[in-house]
């Protein structure tokens, strides 16, 4: 699948006004809030960039920041209607990472018990390799690269 361009972008027509069916539910500045067509449950919101960044990799810093205080805001908000028992903050990169809109988004999930989703981590792993010093070394390494090399 190849990645949308801003002008194909569906969450781009949303920010610009142009998507008559989209529920915003809260917007700033860097940033806009909205019912995705397709909720996982009662309250799921997007959170998505104003300008059009293709994930959260991509992003700067300062999108970065602006993302997750807009996140915090939707969240209480989605807490203080609804009272879930739990949430999600979910961001997701690349086709094999499930993405199916290239402009970056943060699901808010409201969540309770038997909300029918199922659950987002294998209970077990059979790959000790995962978790390896060798592994946490190479990352700890990388953290203090700027570049990553």
């Amino acid at each position: 699948m190849a990645k949308l361009a801003p002008n194909d972008c569906p969450f781009c027509r949303i920010i610009e006004g142009s998507d008559p069916e989209a529920q915003v539910v809260g917007e700033g500045e860097t940033w806009v809030a909205f019912f995705p067509l397709q909720p996982a449950t009662r309250g799921h919101t997007l959170v998505v960039p104003r300008v059009h960044i293709s994930d959260f990799w991509h992003a700067d810093q300062r999108t970065a920041a602006n993302l997750a205080a807009a996140c915090v805001d939707i969240g209480r908000a989605l807490q203080a209607v609804l009272a879930p028992e739990g949430m999600n903050l979910i961001t997701s990169a690349g086709e094999v990472a499930e993405q199916t809109v290239f402009h970056l988004h943060f699901h808010v999930v409201p969540r309770w018990r038997d909300d029918g989703i199922d659950p987002i981590w294998p209970s077990s792993s059979d790959e000790p390799e995962r978790a390896s010093a060798a592994l946490a070394e190479a990352v700890r390494r990388a953290v203090g690269s700027p570049q990553g090399d």
